[in-house]
């Protein structure tokens, strides 16, 4: 008697998890709630504008120590408080906006991030007066292309030379709160580098996105990073 073959699953490279509309993705973004949309739509993919590239530098510092998921949660809120992360207007807060964030439950309150948010709102300011833009400066950081990402469990990627010495030039200009791995971290959120895994749908994407994407180029010819 004949006896049906019961279909194996396709198998999935480690490292990707197989989302509920049959795509691969990196496994992280299927493990926490709310995190498909921004795995999907936003993370690796380049990113120019002056106001999310600021925003972004603040989330990652008000994240150490707590998850990226807390952050992603509290971004609105963020958002909202901070003035959609209009630096220049940032730049202007003074101590009773501390004093008003602090009170905030919506956001974190700590002050230290807080503080250091409004003190790198007033370094982007001296960027755009220095490389025309914020995206000049952070740019200029963009590590060279490798060859092929590890899917392999254990060889996640948390810094690298190319952040430390981002994050180092950074501290040099005054910033605060973005260490080599905060910097890694904004690195991969913004896209300079593609670090969406073999197999993962949205990796190329972001790579044909990348490929057609206009580096800014900043207006200090001397700035030589």
């Amino acid at each position: 008697m004949a006896t049906s073959k019961i279909p194996m699953p396709a198998l999935v490279p480690e490292g990707l998890l197989l989302g509920d509309d049959g795509r691969a993705r990196c496994a992280w973004a299927l493990k926490v709630p709310g995190f498909v949309d921004y795995h999907d739509k936003e993370w690796g993919f380049p990113v120019e504008d002056e106001h999310r590239l600021f925003e972004k530098i603040c989330l990652e510092g008000f994240q150490s120590g707590l998850s990226w998921k807390t952050i992603l949660d509290k971004r609105p809120a963020f958002r909202e408080v901070f003035l959609d992360f209009d630096f220049e207007k940032v730049a202007r807060f003074g101590e009773i906006d501390v004093h008003r964030l602090m009170s905030d439950a919506r956001i974190v309150r700590h002050r230290g991030k807080i503080e250091a948010t409004i003190n790198n709102a007033r370094r982007a300011c001296e960027a755009v007066e220095v490389h025309g833009s914020l995206g000049a400066l952070v740019w200029d950081y963009e590590p060279p292309p490798v060859a092929k990402v590890s899917n392999k469990i254990g060889h996640i990627t948390s810094k690298t030379e190319h952040s430390a010495r981002f994050a180092a030039d950074l501290k040099k200009l005054g910033w605060r709160f973005f260490g080599p791995t905060t910097a890694y971290a904004f690195m991969q959120a913004m896209g300079l580098v593609n670090d969406h895994l073999e197999g993962c749908f949205v990796r190329k994407a972001c790579e044909a996105v990348r490929t057609k994407f206009m580096r800014p180029l900043s207006t200090d010819v001397e700035a030589g990073f």
